[in-house]
This record gives C-alpha cells, sequence and structure tokens, in this order.
C-alpha cells in the first residue's frame, strides 16, 4: 500500500488529520475547494476556518465532557489546540480564539510542513485514482458533486439539517451606559478575569417586545426540497427557540442568573442578552446563542431592539447553512473506515459529530488509526470511558442507525460510572468529576500507543 495519503477537507478534521499524519512521517496530499469553490459559510481560504462561533465552548477538564476533550487532544498534541491556546481571548470558563490568528497559526503550520503538500480545487469522488488511503473531512458544506459520489458509494439515502451562524456587532456601538462586562457567576476561565462577556439586560416589557419582533421578523426561505430538513436541537435558530414557548429563551441563552446590573442593581433584569469576544482586540463581540434565519433587514431591526444595542453597528449578520452527514454507525467500522472500501476513511461533522471540538477529535483518531495500519501495526482503539472513545463509539455503533443525529460529546456517551452509595445522592458537579477522574487514567495506555 502507498504510504501517501490524500485527505479530502482542509476544516478542523482535515487539517488536524493532515498534521497528525505528517507528524508521523508519512506524506500527505491535502486537497481543499476553497478558494476556487466556495461555500455558504466560509470568507476565507484559510485551513480549519471557524464559521459559526469562535468558541471551542468550555474548558473546564474537571466537570465538562468538552473541557476534558480538549485536555486529550492537548495530550496528543493537537495542532488544532496548540493554535487555539496561542490565539485565546476572554471569555470566562469557555475556550474562545480570535478567529484569524488561529487560523493563520494553522494554516501556517499545514503549508510549512515539509511532509504535506497542499492542493487547492474541488475534489468530485471519494475514490480517488489508484484508490491511495484517503480520508474524508469535507465538513458540513460538503459539496453537490462529493455528496453525489458519497452516496453513490455508501447506497443511503443523505441526512441533512441547518446549522445557523450568529451575528457579530463592533464594540464600539454597544452603549455602556446599558450594558455591563461580567461573566455568569463571575466565573474566571482561562486568559479572562471573570468580566468576559458583555450583558444587556431586559425587562418584561421589551423582552416581550423583543420576543414578538424576533416570531412576527422576515425569515430565510428554504428550496422546496430543503423544507423537511431537521435543525440540530444544540444549535437552533433564536426565532426557532421563540417560537416554542415565551418562556424558552428566558431559560436558554437569555436567562438573567448570576449577574447583577451594576447600572440599576436593585432590580433583577428579566432577560440578559449575552455577547462574547470575537477576536483578541476585543473590537468585535458575538451574540450568545443568536444564530438565525431572520433575513439581513429584520435582523438589524429586531437586533436593535435590544437595550444597549440600539446603534449597533454588525461585523457580521447572522445566517443559515445545509449541514449533511452520513449514517455512520452503519457505514463505518470502528477505525472510521467505510466498511464497503475499507481504503477510506471519514472524519468530521460528516460523520455525525456535532461541534469544533468533536470534528478535530475523529481527525485526529482518523490520523492515528491511519498511521497505525501504515507502520504495519495493530490500531488500538480508546475506550468509552473517555472522551475521545465515548465520542468514537456513538458514531460507529453506539448510536441507533435509523434515528441517528448529530451529537455534541457529553458525559450520557460514555460507560455508566457507578457512584459511592451512601446517605446523601452525589450531586452532578461530583459525578462529572468522577467521570473526568476515571477518563484520565484510562486514556494513559491509548496516549502512549498513539504516540508510537
Amino acid at each position: 500500500m502507498s504510504k501517501q495519503v490524500h485527505v479530502i477537507g482542509a476544516g478542523l478534521a482535515g487539517s488536524e488529520a493532515a498534521y497528525q499524519l505528517a507528524m508521523r512521517g508519512i506524506k500527505v496530499v491535502l486537497h481543499e475547494m476553497r478558494p476556487g469553490r466556495k461555500t455558504h459559510a466560509h470568507e476565507t481560504s484559510s485551513c480549519a476556518e471557524l464559521v459559526c462561533s469562535n468558541s471551542f465552548r468550555s474548558d473546564d477538564a474537571d466537570g465538562n465532557a468538552v473541557g476534558l476533550l480538549h485536555q486529550e487532544l492537548r495530550r496528543l498534541n493537537s495542532l488544532v489546540f496548540e493554535a487555539a491556546d496561542a490565539n485565546q481571548v476572554p471569555a470566562g470558563g469557555a475556550l474562545a480564539v480570535d478567529r484569524v490568528g488561529y487560523a493563520e497559526a494553522v494554516t501556517r503550520a499545514i503549508k510549512n510542513h515539509p511532509n504535506i503538500t497542499m492542493e487547492h480545487g474541488e475534489v468530485t469522488s471519494i475514490f480517488l485514482p489508484n484508490n491511495p488511503p484517503t480520508i474524508v473531512a469535507t465538513g458540513p458544506l460538503t459539496s453537490d458533486a462529493l455528496t453525489a459520489s458519497i452516496l453513490e458509494a455508501t447506497g443511503l439515502e443523505q441526512l441533512a439539517f441547518f446549522d445557523a451562524i450568529a451575528p457579530i456587532v463592533y464594540r464600539e456601538s454597544v452603549n455602556m451606559d446599558k450594558a455591563w462586562f461580567q461573566s455568569r457567576y463571575d466565573k474566571v476561565g482561562p486568559g479572562g478575569d471573570g468580566k468576559d462577556y458583555l450583558n444587556c439586560p431586559m425587562n418584561q416589557q421589551e423582552y416581550e417586545a423583543f420576543l414578538d419582533a424576533l416570531i412576527a421578523g422576515e425569515k430565510t426561505e428554504f428550496k422546496e426540497w430543503e423544507k423537511n430538513t431537521p435543525y440540530f436541537e444544540g444549535c437552533l435558530p433564536v426565532e426557532v427557540m421563540a417560537e416554542r414557548g415565551r418562556e424558552t429563551l428566558r431559560f436558554g441563552p437569555l436567562k438573567p442568573v448570576g449577574l447583577t446590573n451594576p447600572h440599576d442593581p436593585d432590580n433583577k433584569p428579566h432577560a440578559i442578552v449575552q455577547l462574547r469576544q470575537d477576536n483578541k482586540l476585543g473590537t468585535l463581540y458575538n451574540l450568545v446563542g443568536f444564530q438565525t434565519k431572520l433575513r439581513y433587514g429584520a435582523q438589524q431591526d429586531v437586533f436593535r431592539m435590544i437595550p444597549g444595542l440600539e446603534q449597533a453597528e454588525f461585523a457580521r449578520l447572522g445566517g443559515i447553512h445545509r449541514n449533511t452527514f452520513i449514517q455512520s454507525p452503519k457505514l463505518l467500522d470502528q477505525q472510521l473506515r467505510l466498511r464497503s472500501a475499507p481504503h477510506i476513511r471519514f472524519a468530521g461533522q460528516i460523520t455525525g459529530v456535532e461541534g469544533y471540538v468533536e470534528s478535530c477529535a475523529t481527525g485526529m483518531l482518523a490520523a492515528i488509526f491511519l498511521a497505525a495500519e501504515l507502520h504495519d501495526r495493530e490500531a488500538m482503539t480508546p475506550g468509552q470511558t473517555t472522551a475521545l472513545g465515548a465520542l468514537l463509539h456513538h458514531v460507529t455503533g453506539g448510536a441507533m442507525a435509523e434515528i441517528f443525529q448529530p451529537m455534541n460529546v457529553n458525559f450520557g456517551l460514555f460507560t455508566p460510572i457507578d457512584m459511592p452509595r451512601g446517605k446523601r445522592k452525589p450531586g452532578k458537579r461530583e459525578r462529572a468529576f468522577a467521570y473526568c477522574e476515571r477518563a484520565r487514567k484510562d486514556i494513559e495506555q491509548f496516549l502512549n500507543e498513539a504516540a508510537a
């Protein structure tokens, strides 16, 4: 078998896979269709561009499954996390990055590696000439031609949903006579100081008027073939959440807890909109949880109803794009190989994982498995007691294929843990810590094998 590998797609999964293979002495051709062929969501031709948010979510490795996954990936020398840590911006307990600096760092590492050749241009078939070892990591915006090739290879009807993008405002356009800086519960996260979010308070009257406008606002019309496509529950458009009930937003992204308005400390806000820093300079802030399918004009009118954003200037308005993924539990084995064509592996969101971190993780795993195969070693898979293993198990057999939907990493995917019985039932935080402690012990053997 040829020792040259082809990776299709230079998003988070593809970039991570290419880099990990290269670091293990394997020659890689990394294919990226941008800039010649653009997508609905990408703005640049950089590797690993972040299109929805600048946040890798929680960095808490003691009490959060995604934070634990961060830790496991860092220990595997992830390129994505090396670049993320070097371009971090304050975000409370989350890991958020300067998107431009982060993508430039990943791109630089990819293009400067002597084992990686980057080729720009659309790949229209997963079956490349001479059938070299291939990793398909084309993400949620796989081109129509390549999607058709995947469907031909799998013989299954594609699954799809819509993924939405939150708007970004210029910090200087926010009215600080109404807004204030504070992290929820004053939590200090990596690179932060407990004042990492901009908060815009609403009284009940303002909230109700905003809700009515949000629901009534003109929305993006879907094509006929798109109309029955479900949303991913973890990234619902804000107006879809609003339509589910008058209080839904107040128990979601607009919850008014853990925050005190210094402009009016004696009155508790009815709802609070939070904005998170989007770049290192602190000039851009995105509206947390405000991914939307509102048309551009409606977005500006409705979002300027938020106290503090009356004069907001938008660096980017929200949008919506189609997302595709395969029925991985049926199609892939435990090493992410296509059962019908084992020289092809899949990685990233096309496998049915959701989120930047999860995409990176599958790219890492696909590379580790393939490198072991090319070096004539038996590949070890991480156990389901680890974040990497739990995620892998979900997409390769842990989920029911017939109802398979994208999933973020969470403790529900892990092998259940037995907690000591006593007079008091262990709390959520205690259970989470126990999962994380067990994972750190159980991951050691895999880390040693993967580094070989």
